[in-house]
């Protein structure tokens, strides 16, 4: 017989590596939020789903589970052979840790097939999220990259990454650029895969002595960043990357690919073309008409772009930000890693003379 277990078990086990997670809502659920590294075997597809929750509410709970029965038992080889092919510890969820999960389940121990269930499916788990971030406490040292627009910031932070440094990749997180052209290409996440995404990293970077993320703004996308993390980053240290911007403007193209984009790219526009003085937004609509996106993506840089961000990093004092000069990003990110060592080699004889 199955058991049933709770969300801070599976957490745990999770956390080693020890237990296969396998979420039996329909795929449309799936994607709108999961516990990460889930894995999709849906009990019903979208479709069924919605022919069994017609019948519920229109005709009857008897209808409904017959029905269900019927569509299960019609699928049910190619079910327990998908669960089969899954190593380690499986562990069930659906919505609520009801009817869905506790069929899977059963059926599963009926084959052979040892699986647990969690308690309170993907609602504990979002809860447990919720209950996580709000009690979190952000005390590591925090370096926070700057830059004007197309600086390849996204770009140093995952080269930072691959290389095994603290990096909060926030805008993947968020999967969106963080900008009013940001969801261009991309489909946004909501704010409980955001939370997810974040939570996890924050707990796998728990015990390291410091953290690397973007100067984000407190929205990215459809995600809006917690308040400790949003802090950390105001206390941190500002590291102002600086470019030349014929490189700021070829990261732009390489990233947005504007080309294959290009009726997104003018409804983006259109939304901060009146913030832009008439003959220079007049320019960058034409530009974009004709395709000549390298001169659109330098007037906005120029003359929409750089502006703001200046009064941004005029916000900060002096004493907390660090000027970073580079021709490219492969030199921005050997000269990050040089700043970091810097200023923790400084921290280590600081509490070596206490």
């Amino acid at each position: 017989m199955f058991r049933d277990i709770a969300i801070e078990q599976v957490m745990a086990l999770r956390e080693k590596g020890e237990i296969s997670l396998i979420d039996v809502r329909s795929p449309s659920e799936f994607y709108h939020s999961t516990i990460p590294g889930s894995i999709n075997i849906p009990l019903f597809n979208d479709k069924e789903r919605a022919e069994i929750g017609t019948l519920y509410k229109q005709v009857n709970p008897e209808a409904a589970q017959d029905r269900g029965l019927e569509i299960v038992s019609a699928k049910l080889p190619d079910f327990i052979k998908a669960f089969k092919q899954i190593g380690g510890e499986i562990t069930v969820f659906c919505w609520r840790g009801g009817m869905r999960s506790k069929t899977s389940a059963t059926v599963l121990d009926l084959m052979n097939v040892k699986a647990n269930r969690l308690q309170g499916g993907v609602r504990a788990y979002r809860k447990w999220v919720v209950d996580q971030l709000e009690k979190m406490q952000c005390t590591q040292k925090a370096f926070i990259l700057n830059g004007n627009t197309g600086t390849g910031k996204t770009l140093i932070l995952r080269k930072l990454q691959d290389e095994g440094y603290p990096v909060i990749d926030l805008e993947h997180m968020a999967n969106h650029r963080g900008s009013i052209f940001g969801q261009i290409g991309l489909q946004p996440h909501n704010q409980k895969t955001f939370d997810s995404l974040l939570i996890d990293r924050l707990v796998e970077l728990h015990s390291a002595p410091y953290v690397i993320f973007e100067g984000e703004s407190k929205r990215i996308g459809r995600a809006v960043l917690p308040n400790s993390l949003n802090n950390l980053k105001e206390k941190g240290i500002q590291i102002f990357i600086e470019v030349p911007i014929e490189e700021r403007v070829q990261h732009i193209l390489d990233d947005y690919r504007p080309w294959e984009y290009k009726a997104e790219c003018m409804e983006a526009f259109q939304k901060i073309k009146p913030r832009i003085h008439t003959p220079i937004a007049a320019e960058i609509e034409r530009s974009l008409q004709i395709e000549e996106f390298s001169i659109a993506v330098r007037l906005l840089l120029e003359y929409y772009y750089d502006p703001r961000y200046k009064f941004t990093a005029d916000q900060y004092p002096e004493s907390q930000k660090v000027i970073l000069n580079a021709r490219n990003v492969d030199e921005a990110v050997e000269k990050i890693k040089k700043l970091i060592d810097q200023q923790n080699l400084k921290a280590g004889n600081r509490m070596a003379s206490i």
